[in-house]
């Protein structure tokens, strides 16, 4: 039975499912004690540190027993959680998760109108599934900005209107530098208004933390900009990019080295075939697919929660491909995401510093780079295949779909 088959039958009580998942994961919210969102209390508890000078300086020692965290975003970033420091912390953490289901709910619906279905029951089915893999999952236990994030660049992304557009993505990259990737969708669209207006929304989050204290701001973009191991642990199995991938494979931190390179211009050979096939069949949400899987890839640390770009890949995959090779892709995501094999591998580590381990561990720890880099070779072999038929195919896809 192929996967849509199998949809079709649970369509029915996709009410019932995504119900019953809401219901058990706020139930894990107000009882669980090992839902400790230590991400949303970096976020909430060092933003008013912008204020002493200290943002950066800070730490968070409570459940980090192998890495105090610190705040590792830009000052503009702090600047926007400040206000969630005003309220309780009870009150804080479930203001996050509310947020972040609604953007889940967003990000589902949002990638099924781009490949065609308005079916709101099967954007309830697939919420309420997608609430219990690993990416998701992890994202709501740490409290982390992931989903948020998603919602905003796939909300703003396929707007009508450029300054709407670039706004998205350059207010994306000023609260967390990993967007600014997606400022290539405007470039391999020639959507050249979008791209300027990133790039003014981008700087105008600088300036604005500039002007809140400067001196964070120098220290930010000029010393600490690049310094991945002040992240996190480079090779521990929860980063799952390409360096992280190798520097476990190889035993030690591969670095910005030769090795890292190579893995770069490969990635960006196989994003440039999909996005030129994403391009010639006119695919929006494959084109925004693929340079976010890129930007995933070849980031210094992309931790298994950043991966919740794999909720629209499944809908492209599921819904939109219609090819053998992309419900063998969709399967692969499906186990990747749904066997929480991340956390095992976690378990089995001595320590996060540690970065040699036992082969299979570190082939295991290929699981998101490697369906990463399949979901990319299925988008370019997919749509190499297809065509517009007429002089309205060439048109926008979404076009309906915009503001």
């Amino acid at each position: 039975m192929g996967l849509r088959a199998l949809e079709g039958r649970v369509l029915a009580y996709a009410p019932w499912i995504l119900g019953v998942s809401l219901l058990g994961h706020l139930a894990m919210v107000a009882f669980q004690a090992k839902m400790t969102m230590v991400d949303l209390m970096v976020y909430r508890n060092a933003s008013p540190e912008l204020f002493t000078g200290l943002l950066y300086e800070w730490r968070l020692k409570e459940f980090s027993d192998q890495f105090a965290l610190p705040f590792t975003y830009p000052p503009f970033s702090a600047l926007v959680f400040v206000p969630l420091s005003w309220v309780p912390w009870g009150l804080a953490r479930w203001f996050w998760q509310l947020a972040c289901l609604a953007c889940l709910w967003f990000v589902t619906r949002k990638s099924l109108q781009l490949v065609g279905s308005n079916d709101p029951r099967r954007a309830m089915l697939w919420t309420g599934l997608f609430v219990w893999v690993e990416p998701v999952r992890t994202t709501l236990n740490y409290g982390q900005i992931n989903l948020v994030l998603a919602a905003l660049l796939l909300g703003t992304m396929v707007s009508a209107r450029s300054w709407k557009q670039g706004a998205g993505v350059g207010v994306a990259a000023g609260l967390k530098l990993t967007p600014a990737i997606s400022g290539l969708y405007f470039l391999i669209n020639r959507q050249y208004k979008a791209a300027v207006w990133s790039i003014a929304a981008f700087f105008g989050t600088v300036a604005v933390a500039y002007a809140v204290s400067p001196r964070l701001s120098n220290e930010y973009w000029f010393h600490l900009l690049g310094d991945a191991s002040r992240v996190g642990p480079v090779a521990s199995a929860i980063n799952q990019s390409l360096r992280g991938a190798l520097s476990r494979t190889l035993g030690y931190d591969i670095g910005t080295g030769p090795v890292f390179l190579g893995a770069v211009v490969v990635a960006a050979v196989l994003t440039g075939f999909a996005l030129h096939a994403s391009v010639k069949a006119k695919d929006t949400l494959a084109m925004i697919v693929s340079v976010q899987f890129l930007g995933l890839l070849v980031s210094p640390i992309s931790w298994s929660h950043h991966w919740v770009w794999a909720v629209p890949a499944l809908m492209w995959l599921v819904h939109a491909a219609k090819h053998r090779l992309a419900t063998v892709t969709a399967v692969a995501w499906i186990l990747a995401i749904g066997s929480y094999l991340i956390s095992f591998l976690l378990k089995t580590q001595p320590s996060i510093w540690v970065i040699p381990r036992p082969w299979y561990y570190s082939a295991l720890g290929w699981v998101y780079p490697a369906v990463g880099v399949l979901t990319l070779v299925t988008i370019a072999v997919v749509l190499r295949q297809r065509a517009p038929k007429s002089q309205e195919d060439v048109e926008h896809p979404v076009d309906l779909l915009r503001e």
